[in-house]
Formats: C-alpha cells, sequence, structure tokens
C-alpha cells in the first residue's frame, strides 16, 4: 500500500500523533495501522545509540561503536570516496544496532574559529562542505539507513543557540550558508533534514514557511522528513503549518493534540497536516525497506577504515626535513594527550569507542626507544615547573622529541564557544621548553579548531591530527615514521591569530540578534579580500614528497566546463596530492570573493608518475545571487581558471571567456550590468579592510528594516532561563533548573558541569520538554512569571493530577 493510501484511512489524531516523537529517541507508531516507530541516533562521525538514559549532549554512556574522525578532520582528506566509506560503516553499525536514521552529516559553515562546535563541521568553503556532506549521506544510506542533514540554516554559534536570530543578507544566505545544504539536497536525496534551534531573519527555523516550503522543497525539490532538532520547536501550529514534520524529542503529546484541534478548528489545514503525515509515513516506509536489505557489520574492518580515515586527513604543517623519523632515533614522547588523546568531540556527537589506541602504544608496537614525560595534566592543560623540567630534561637526553599539545576537552564542545582562540598555557610552555632543550621537536597537535601558534616557528615539524577518532595514534606514528606520507589540506582558514579574522573578538554575538556583518566574506574569502596573511591558508598541507603541475587546459563541454592538467610526483616517495581548482572574475559588476574553490581531485602517485587530473564544473562555479532579481546569475566576461595546492599558491592559470551569445558558453549567461548605485554605501564590501564591516554597511546590505529586538517581557516559553534572573520570581525558578539538572550532573565531571550550566542559561523555557517536563508545566510557568499565578497553578495542576 502507498503511502497517501496508508495516510487516508488514519483519523486526524492518529495523523497528528505521527507528528511528535513518542520517546527520546523514537516517533510514534501505529502498529494497528502497520506504522512502526523510526529510531534515530547521533552519528555525525559515528553512532551514539542510547539504551539506557537517553540525552542529546553526550552525558549518558552508549552502545560502543567505531569513532571515526570528526568532520574538521576528515574534511582535510579532500576525499569524496573515503568519506563515503566512512558514511556506509557508520549506516552498517545503524543497522546493527537497529536505528534507522543517523542524525547527521553536518553542513554548517565555520563562521569563526571559536564556534564550539566546528569540530562537527566540514569546512569553511561551501563547495567543500556540500560535496563532503553528499558523500556522506550516500554512503550512509547505501546500507538502508536514513540520513538527517543538519542544522538547517545558519546556526553557526553556540552561545544562545535555541533562542539567537542570525540576521544574513541576501547574497551570503544563499551563497554560504544554504549552498551547502542545496547540493546535499540535490545531490545525495537526504531521507531527512533536521532544522537549526535559531531563528533565521526573525523566524524559528522550525516554523519558517519561506525556508522550509518555498526554498527546500519548492526549489530543491527535498521530499522527505523535516525533523525538529531536540527541544527545537517553538510553536505547533505554525511549525506544522510552515512544513515541519516530526517534533523531537518526545514524548509531546501537548504537540500532536495541538496540532488535531488547530485542524478541528480550522486554525491549521486539513492538507498541511496530511502532507506531514505522509512524509513521516513515507521516513517509516523508507526505513522498513532499509531493514530488509541484507548486511554485514564488521567493527574489527571498521577499525581499519578508521585508521586510513586518520591517516589520510593528517595535515603536515611545518617540516624542516626532520620527518619522517628513521625508526633508530631515541624518542622522547612528551605530553599526556600520548597517553590519553583526545580523539573526538564532546556534546551529542560523543561516542563509546568499540576500539582505542594511543600514539604511545603505537610507539612501542613500532619498536622505537622511547621514554615518557606527562608535561600537563590531561584535563586542565595546566603545567608546572615540575613537569615543564622533567619534560626538558627527557628532551635534552633523546635523539628526537615529540610533543602532543592542543586543546582539552573543556575548551570545545557543542553547547557553549570558544572565548579566545589559544591554547592552555601549560600546552604552549611545555612546547617552548622541549623546543629549547632540542631542537629536533616535532610537535602533534590535537584539537577540532584553529589555535594561535605563537611558538610555530620553533619546532622542526608540526603535525595537524585534528580529532582523529579512534585509531589516531597508530596513524599518528606511522606518519611520524614515514609508514604513510601524510596528503591532507586544510578545510579552513588557520590564522595567525583571532584579531585577523572577519570578526575577531565580537564571536560569539552576546545580542540574541547576531548580525552577520561580513557578509560573504568568510574563511579564505575574508583573508584574501582583507589582506590579511593567515598562519597557514585553506587548502595547504605539505608531503614527504613534491609535485609539480603541467599542461592545463580548459574546454567546454555538455553542460558545463572540463579543466585538466598533469600532475607529477617529483619526489623519492609515493605520495597524494588534491589538486584545487578555484574561478577568479577578472572584472566585477558587484563585490565578491577575490576566488572561490569551485572543483577538487585528489591523485596518488609513484615517484616519477604522471596523471592527467580532470575536473568538470557547471554554472555553479560561476554564478552569484542577484538581490535585485532575487535569482542566479552569471555575469558575461573573463574568468581565470586557476590549478592550486592552496588558496594562496596558484600553480597554473587558464582563462576562459563566458559570453551571452550563442555558443559562447554551455549554459545561459548574463549580459553584464553594472550594480553601481549601491555601491557607494556598500563601500565597506567592495574595499575590504580589516574590522570594516560597520553596522550601517550591514544594514544597507541587508535591504529590509532588521528583526525586533526581543523584550525581556512579557515571558514565553521561548524565554531562555537567563532571562528568569530579572524577576524575583524568576530567580526562584532557577531552582527549578538545578532540580531538573540535578539527575544529569551525578554523571558529569566539574568540567561537563560547567558547560551544562553555561548551557542551560541559553535555553529557551520549552526545552524542559526534553528532560521530560509537560509542556503544560512549561505554559504555567510562564503564566506566573506574567504574574498570572491563578491561571498558572491551574495549569501545572491540571497536568500533575
Amino acid at each position: 500500500m502507498d503511502v497517501a493510501s496508508v495516510v487516508s484511512f488514519l483519523t486526524t489524531a492518529e495523523k497528528a500523533s505521527l507528528l511528535a516523537g513518542a520517546s527520546h529517541w523514537k516517533t510514534n507508531p501505529l502498529e494497528d495501522r502497520g506504522v512502526s516507530s523510526v529510531v534515530f541516533s547521533d552519528g555525525p562521525h559515528g553512532l551514539r545509540k542510547q539504551e539506557n538514559g537517553s540525552d542529546h549532549l553526550g552525558i549518558h554512556k552508549s552502545n560502543p561503536a567505531t569513532c571515526f574522525p570528526t568532520a574538521s578532520a576528515l574534511a582535510c582528506s579532500f576525499d569524496e570516496a573515503l568519506i563515503e566509506e566512512v558514511g556506509a560503516a557508520i549506516g552498517e553499525e545503524a543497522r546493527d544496532q537497529k536505528v534507522d536514521v543517523v542524525l547527521g552529516p553536518g553542513v554548517n559553515m565555520k563562521r569563526s574559529p571559536l564556534c564550539g562546535r566546528n569540530f562537527e563541521y566540514f569546512s569553511e568553503d561551501p563547495w567543500l562542505s556540500g560535496a563532503l556532506g553528499s558523500a556522506m549521506v550516500r554512503g550512509i544510506q547505501s546500507r538502508g539507513v536514513g540520513a538527517c542533514v543538519k542544522h538547517l540554516a545558519g546556526n553557526n554559534q553556540e552561545h544562545a543557540r535555541m533562542v539567537g536570530d542570525s540576521v544574513i543578507d541576501e547574497r551570503a544566505l544563499r551563497e554560504i550558508y544554504l549552498a551547502p545544504f542545496e547540493r546535499v539536497v540535490r545531490e545525495a536525496r537526504p531521507w531527512a533534514v533536521m532544522t537549526g534551534y535559531n531563528r533565521l531573519n526573525g523566524v524559528y527555523c522550525s516554523q519558517h514557511p519561506w525556508l522550509l516550503r518555498d526554498v527546500l522543497r519548492s526549489e530543491w525539490g527535498f521530499d522527505g522528513a523535516v525533523v525538529s532538532d531536540w527541544g527545537a520547536m517553538s510553536e505547533s501550529v505554525a511549525s506544522v503549518a510552515a512544513g515541519l514534520d516530526v517534533c523531537m524529542p518526545g514524548p509531546r503529546a501537548d504537540h500532536s493534540q495541538t496540532v488535531e484541534e488547530a485542524v478541528l478548528s480550522g486554525n491549521l489545514s486539513l492538507d498541511a497536516l496530511d502532507d506531514a503525515a505522509c512524509r513521516v509515513v513515507g521516513l517509516e516506509q523508507k526505513a522498513r525497506q532499509g531493514r530488509a536489505l541484507p548486511f554485514e557489520c564488521d567493527y574489527a574492518h571498521h577499525a581499519e577504515i578508521a585508521y586510513r580515515a586518520a591517516s589520510e586527513s593528517a595535515v603536515l604543517l611545518e617540516n624542516d626535513g626532520i620527518l619522517p623519523l628513521q625508526g633508530t632515533e631515541k624518542v622522547a614522547v612528551i605530553g599526556a594527550f600520548a597517553l590519553l588523546p583526545r580523539y573526538q568531540g564532546a556534546g551529542s556527537s560523543k561516542i563509546d569507542p568499540a576500539h582505542l589506541d594511543d600514539p604511545w602504544s603505537a610507539f612501542l608496537d613500532a619498536g622505537i626507544d622511547v621514554g615518557y614525560a606527562q608535561g600537563y595534566d590531561a584535563t586542565s592543560g595546566d603545567s608546572s615547573e615540575e613537569l615543564l623540567d622533567e619534560a626538558a630534561a627527557l628532551a635534552a637526553q633523546s635523539d628526537v622529541a615529540v610533543v602532543f599539545a592542543g586543546l582539552p576537552d573543556r575548551f570545545e564542545s557543542e553547547g557553549f564557544d570558544r572565548k579566545l582562540m589559544v591554547m592552555p598555557k601549560g600546552h604552549v610552555s611545555l612546547i617552548e621548553r622541549v623546543c629549547a632543550a632540542n631542537s629536533k621537536t616535532v610537535v602533534v597537535l590535537q584539537g577540532g579548531s584553529p589555535m594561535e601558534m605563537p611558538w610555530r616557528t620553533k619546532p622542526a615539524a608540526i603535525l595537524l591530527m585534528y580529532l582523529s577518532g579512534c585509531r589516531g595514534g597508530h596513524a599518528t606514528v606511522d606518519i611520524l615514521t614515514g609508514r604513510v606520507n601524510p596528503s591532507g589540506k586544510l578545510a579552513e582558514t588557520w590564522p595567525v591569530c583571532l584579531h585577523d579574522t572577519a570578526l575577531g573578538r565580537s564571536f560569539p554575538d552576546t545580542d540574541r540578534e547576531v548580525l552577520y556583518r561580513e557578509s560573504i566574506f568568510t574563511g579564505y574569502r575574508y583573508f584574501d579580500a582583507a589582506g590579511v596573511e593567515p598562519a597557514y591558508p585553506f587548502g595547504f598541507g605539505r608531503s614527504y614528497t613534491s609535485f609539480s603541475y603541467s599542461e592545463p587546459a580548459v574546454s567546454f563541454v555538455e553542460g558545463g566546463i572540463e579543466a585538466s592538467c598533469t600532475v607529477t610526483n617529483t619526489g623519492a616517495c609515493e605520495g597524494a596530492e588534491t589538486v584545487q581548482l578555484y574561478v577568479e572574475p577578472r572584472a566585477r559588476t558587484t563585490f565578491g570573493e577575490r576566488r572561490r574553490l569551485v572543483a577538487f581531485s585528489k591523485a596518488k602517485l609513484a615517484p616519477g608518475e604522471s596523471v592527467r587530473v580532470s575536473m568538470r564544473v557547471d554554472e555553479r562555479a560561476f554564478r552569484f545571487w542577484d538581490t535585485h532579481e532575487h535569482r542566479w546569475r552569471i555575469d558575461e566576461g573573463l574568468y581565470d581558471v586557476l590549478f592550486c595546492t592552496s588558496s594562496r599558491d596558484v600553480r597554473l592559470t587558464c582563462d576562459v571567456f563566458l559570453g551571452a551569445g550563442e555558443g559562447q558558453s554551455p549554459f545561459p549567461v548574463d549580459s553584464a550590468r553594472s550594480c553601481a548605485p549601491k555601491r557607494e554605501a556598500l563601500a565597506s564590501y567592495y574595499e575590504v579592510v580589516p574590522g570594516g564591516f560597520s553596522d550601517a554597511a550591514f544594514v544597507a546590505l541587508y535591504g529590509a528594516p532588521l528583526p525586533p529586538r526581543r523584550p525581556v517581557k512579557p515571558f514565553t516559553p521561548d524565554s531562555p532561563v537567563s532571562d528568569l534572573g530579572t524577576t524575583f520570581l524568576g530567580r526562584q525558578a532557577f531552582r527549578i533548573v538545578d532540580f531538573l539538572m540535578a539527575g544529569q550532573s551525578k554523571h558529569m565531571s566539574d568540567d561537563m558541569k560547567a558547560m551544562m550550566d553555561e548551557m542551560a542559561a541559553d535555553m529557551p523555557l520549552r526545552s524542559f520538554t526534553s528532560a521530560g517536563v509537560p509542556f503544560g508545566v512549561v505554559e504555567g510557568l510562564v503564566d506566573v512569571l506574567n504574574g498570572h499565578w491563578a491561571k498558572g497553578v491551574a495549569r501545572v495542576l491540571s497536568m500533575v493530577r
């Protein structure tokens, strides 16, 4: 029986019941109607299936699973096939653990290095994020499991993420923040899309008609289910009318009841309910069909995939020739991360690994003569004179010192943002002391985001592992000893210091209205436009061998352009090179980035071997969003096509002319026309200077009244917990928050408790439903806070009877 037939037999109450979760991870079933529960689980870089104790913040234990490198690491592989293989392994483990839909991947943009959740996201570049996100979705869904791409859209900071309003101009929204979602939806056809917690230009994403109906469904052709982030749904009727299908987590009987009553009263169309119910039943039928497919799940094999992923994602930032090691040296292994590696992030993606190794054990397995010094406390990152002296003494007595350093767990997590881009002082002091004691020092960095590295000229080599998953230890040592030649390229710019970024210390925005003043100038787009020199540019990465580029060519093909060049391994060992293709217009009719990534291809070559690398691009490589006509446009003109080894390292150049006349372009092109009338008001976007994005310029760019600031009073279910402190009653209500958090806090470390306190302050009152509090109790609390004592107490009592 098809989906429409199933839904046609359902009552209004039954249809409405499908739209709310039954529990933390399951949708509501209608067993007598042949509709089973759909089981969700976190899983951006590995499965987090919880059997006992449910949460979406990584507090309670989950079933053992393979912990792959996080997205920030995987993206550095620039390898779609590898990431698809990782996705397939995650899909197999989902099948093994009876999960129907994996909540991932995340393709939000890295707007600032300080976002606490950046380790879960691929890149600062929308083209790369879309390509790799599509690969992950294809892999997961190839095993009969759905992928739920997240978080649509403008979810780019953790501070006040549940109540903040991302105010983004039309061009930046289309070219930067929606672009990766569009590519994943069009190319990979995910079963589900998750909405962000935040507002987008004044409207919560979970009830945004333009975002969910007009763009996601009508423009992009999405036919899957739209799921709220856990606790993100604000208004039941508005969300269903806008196109939200599933409110999670459950139980949320109030949501189903409100939707049913709205349909019966005429405040919500029956068509809207039917459409949502059809999409939920459609998701269930996909899951049912997926469960019937044969599959194999080999966790040992998945550990090998995790090893290859870590090996191919590592980025060699510096090397004066000390690497690879010969294997005969006496090596000082220094830093607590060598024994207790930082291999994954915290929050909803936290995995209990089925396999886990560490660099120290890997050194021993390799038969290398090693000594160990702790260097710092693994949790806090603090050091002491005693620890520093011990490390320096060991380094001085050794042929080579390898220091493991980076960012401890407490520095980055879902739910809060970093305040600074610095490493712990203890890590920095350790690196400096060891480098002074032994000039042959190698630093291995572990962490999910860029760090300031004032010491970076002192070591002989720097190897960036990011958060490399459960097999990162052996991958690290195999790279250091030359068994693996590093081939990773940075998927984000590493600034010299926080001040050099487009946002500087203004991120995270502490106002609820977060103005995206920098518009399209994110990541390398900003560094190029402002003329700021990064520590390491986007796409950068060294190798133990060398490559030459030659014989560039560009030609028209059906529907696009093909660019090719010859790459030769000119060194003495096998290696892999990622050729990056950028496009740069010779002339502009409006402001824009200097150049943009439009394609990439990775080739593995033996010494002396050459290969012809070809990349095909379509109109997306050249288009920009016309805010006057609200459509994509390509200007007639001459474009440089750049073959690069990073965004700053151009090896070869060709040019191509795209004409508006017939036969002059493989896709439609517009005659160039000037957008000069607004140029004076938008001067800071035409001539970008550091710190030059003002509120006045952004208002002119936004082109509409900014969304109004939200008053603290009257209180609503959307009011954050932090607002309660403005009233006497609210301060007493904090005790409710403490009570709700008490049960979970006993499972937490002190650092996690501190993180939870910060997150709790940003939570809207409606989020109490995620802890099992009935929504009616939340409404009663709001009434009391607004002075309506009798009404509020009556509501609460009616819910607890």
